[in-house]
C-alpha cells in the first residue's frame, strides 16, 4: 500500500471509546416508537421481507430474513427518524442479517452472505417506497421530514467541504475495493456472464469520451478528476491533453502519482479548483457522476459553465446518477441517512431536471446511453471486494460501526439500482 500514501487522511468524526456521536443511545419516548411498530407491522405483512424478533415473532411474506436484535431501540430509532433512523440501527447492530452479529469475529465471507441478504430486502423495499407509509401519513411528509442543513450548501467553500468528508476519507480504503485504475462510478456490463471489473470500467470510460466526440490532438476538459483514471486512459488512447478538475486534495495526490507513473505528466494537469472558478477553452468536456454532488440550485450554473468552456462545435460527455421527476419532486429537500453519513449535499437530477437546466445554455442531450443495471452489478462487486479485506480495514483504523456503514451504503445504493429507483445515464450534449 506504499503506493497510495499520497493525501492519506480521514473526513469522517472518528468515535470517542468506541461511540459514535448520536448512536451511543436509542431515543427515549413511547409515541414515536408505538407508531412506527404500528406502521412497521402492517407493511411487513404483505412484503416478500421476513423480519424475525428474539421472542420467535415474524412479520413478513417470506423472501430476505432481517433480525431485530433490539426492538425496542429499533422502532424508537425509526419512529424518531425514519429510513436514517433503519440505516443508524443496522450501524450499531439494532438490527443484522444472516451470521454477522454485532460484536462478533466475523470474515468477509460471513459478512458478504449477511449483506447480500440485506441489499435483497432493501431492494423489496426500495420497489415499493411509494407504499410504506399510510397515505394519510405521506401527506405529512414535509412536517416531520428533516431537510439538508445550510451548512451542506454546495456554495464555493460548501462544496470543497462536502467533497472532503467523501473522497479524503482514505485513499488506501478505496483501493482495498476498487478495481486497479481507482474507477469510483458504475462500470459498463455488456452481458450478465462474468467479467473483469476493471475491463467493464475501461468500456465505461470509453463510452463517456465516445459521447463528447473526443478524438486524437484534442484539449479536453474534466470535472471531477477521481483518481485520474479518465485523464490517463484519454491520454493514453485518445493522443490528446487532460485539464482535470477536482477539489479533493487526496485525490489529486494520488492522481498526480499514478500519471506521472504512467509517464503522462506533460499531458495531464490536475488542479484543485471548482469548475465556477475555472476559465478556459476546450474541444470536449467530460463529467462522470459528478452533477451529483452540484446541488439543484446549481443545476443551471453547472451547464452554464460548460457551455462557455466549450469551444464552438465542442460536445460534452456527461454521466449521472438520476431519479424519476415525480421522486426529484417528493424528495428534493429531504435530508437522507445518505447525506447523513456518505454524501452530505448531494441531490440526484433527473432527465427532465437536466433538460429544464440546459434551457439557459445552447446545449441538448442528442445521445444516451443506460447504464443503472450495470452499477446494481458494480455495487455488489465493490462490497464483496471491500469484505474480502475485511482485516485490512480495520488495520487501517476503521472501527466496527464503520464496516456495517459502509456495507450499509453501498447494499442501500445498490438496491436502488436494481429497483430501478435510481438509475444511470451517459449522455451526449452538444449545440443546437
Amino acid at each position: 500500500m506504499g503506493l497510495l500514501s499520497p493525501g492519506r487522511s480521514r473526513a469522517i468524526p472518528q468515535p470517542s471509546n468506541g461511540v459514535w456521536p448520536g448512536l451511543a443511545e436509542a431515543p427515549t419516548g413511547p409515541v414515536h416508537s408505538t407508531i412506527a411498530k404500528g406502521i412497521a407491522r402492517t407493511a411487513f405483512r404483505r412484503l416478500p421481507i421476513t423480519l424475525t424478533f428474539p421472542d420467535g415473532e415474524q412479520w413478513g411474506q417470506g423472501g430476505p430474513v432481517l433480525q431485530v436484535i433490539r426492538p425496542d431501540d429499533f422502532f424508537a430509532r425509526i419512529g424518531r427518524d425514519g429510513l436514517i433512523g433503519f440505516g443508524e440501527a443496522w450501524m450499531v447492530g439494532d438490527m443484522t442479517a444472516g451470521d454477522w452479529h454485532p460484536g462478533d469475529p466475523a470474515d468477509g465471507e460471513t459478512i458478504n452472505a449477511a449483506t447480500d441478504e440485506l441489499a435483497a430486502a432493501l431492494t423489496v423495499l426500495a420497489g415499493r417506497m411509494g407504499e410504506l407509509v399510510p397515505k394519510p401519513l405521506q401527506k405529512l411528509r414535509n412536517a416531520w421530514q428533516m431537510v439538508q442543513p445550510a451548512t451542506e450548501e454546495n456554495t464555493l467553500g460548501g462544496s470543497a467541504e462536502n467533497i472532503h468528508r467523501h473522497y479524503d476519507l482514505s485513499n488506501e480504503l478505496f483501493a482495498l475495493f476498487l478495481d486497479d485504475t481507482m474507477t469510483y462510478s458504475s462500470a459498463w456490463y455488456t452481458s450478465e456472464a462474468p467479467e473483469d471489473l476493471e475491463t467493464a470500467q475501461l468500456r465505461k470510460i470509453d463510452g463517456v469520451l465516445d459521447m463528447a466526440r473526443v478524438r486524437p490532438g484534442m484539449h479536453i476538459l474534466e470535472i471531477g478528476s477521481g483518481w485520474g483514471a479518465l485523464a490517463i486512459r484519454a491520454a493514453q488512447e485518445r493522443d490528446v491533453r487532460v485539464t482535470t478538475l477536482t477539489l479533493s486534495s487526496a485525490q489529486k495526490a494520488l492522481a498526480e502519482k499514478l500519471i506521472a507513473e504512467a509517464g503522462l505528466t506533460d499531458r495531464i494537469e490536475v488542479r484543485l479548483e471548482d469548475y465556477r472558478a475555472h476559465v478556459g477553452t476546450y474541444d470536449a468536456v467530460v463529467s462522470v457522476e459528478m452533477i451529483e454532488a452540484v446541488g439543484e440550485k446549481y443545476w443551471p450554473e453547472y451547464f452554464q459553465c460548460v457551455d462557455r468552456l466549450l469551444a464552438p462545435g465542442g460536445r460534452m460527455g456527461l454521466q449521472a446518477i438520476t431519479i424519476e421527476h415525480d421522486r426529484l419532486l417528493a424528495t428534493r429537500n429531504s435530508y437522507t441517512w445518505v447525506h447523513k453519513y456518505v454524501f452530505p449535499g448531494g441531490v440526484l437530477p433527473s432527465l427532465r431536471a437536466v433538460d429544464h437546466a440546459l434551457q439557459s445554455t445552447s446545449l441538448r442531450v442528442t445521445e444516451s446511453r443506460r447504464l443503472g443495471v450495470s452499477y446494481a452489478r458494480t455495487l455488489q462487486e465493490w462490497r464483496h471486494r471491500f469484505n474480502a479485506h475485511h482485516d485490512e480495514v480495520r488495520e487501517l483504523g476503521f472501527d466496527e460501526t464503520f464496516v456495517r456503514m459502509w456495507n450499509f451504503y453501498l447494499a442501500y445504493t445498490e438496491a436502488g439500482f436494481a429497483a430501478k429507483y435510481i438509475d444511470d445515464w451517459q449522455l451526449s450534449l452538444s449545440r443546437d
